[in-house]
């Protein structure tokens, strides 16, 4: 069985953490002073993690644009994937940024990346158009992701 899991605004000592996680996960991950200003100079940033144990398990946060949030980040390292934490953090941003009058939510995930769309799909997100080669360092495309907040999307069910 697995830990209990908490979830909780982030915090500028999590950088530390939250940077690991960004090396583990993305080719061109953000550096610490990167969150760390997020956390600390942007007041348009929500950023929240998963934790047990005082371990972060993953993040997820967004940047606030009038009734929009625009979904920076999303990780979980990866001995904690297909576990429900990326579900659990999503399911948390969502439904404490809607609490807030987001009511439009957007994100871009790699093309390629057939488990994270099948996340955000889960959660009322479809696809409304590509940034051809958005990922620089691959080359790859991005898919511009839009979920509109209504009864059917809150729960991700």
């Amino acid at each position: 069985m697995m830990e209990e899991i908490r979830i909780r605004k982030a915090q500028t000592p999590d950088a530390e953490q939250i940077c690991g996680i960004e090396k583990l996960c993305f080719s061109e991950p953000w550096s610490r002073e990167a969150f760390v200003s997020e956390f600390e100079e942007n007041p348009r940033a929500y950023y929240l993690v998963a934790e047990t144990g005082g371990k972060i398990l993953g993040y997820a946060g967004l940047w606030r644009i009038m009734d929009e949030g625009h979904i920076t980040n999303v990780a979980v390292i990866p001995e904690y994937r297909r576990r429900g934490v990326a579900s659990a953090i999503l399911a948390a941003l969502l439904k404490e940024t809607a609490e807030m009058g987001i009511m439009h939510h957007t994100l871009e995930v790699r093309a390629g990346n057939a488990e994270a769309r099948a996340l955000y799909e889960k959660f009322g997100f479809s696809v409304a158009g590509i940034r051809k080669q958005y990922y620089q360092k691959e080359k790859e495309d991005a898919m511009i992701m839009w979920r509109h907040h209504n009864e059917d999307t809150e729960t991700g069910a």
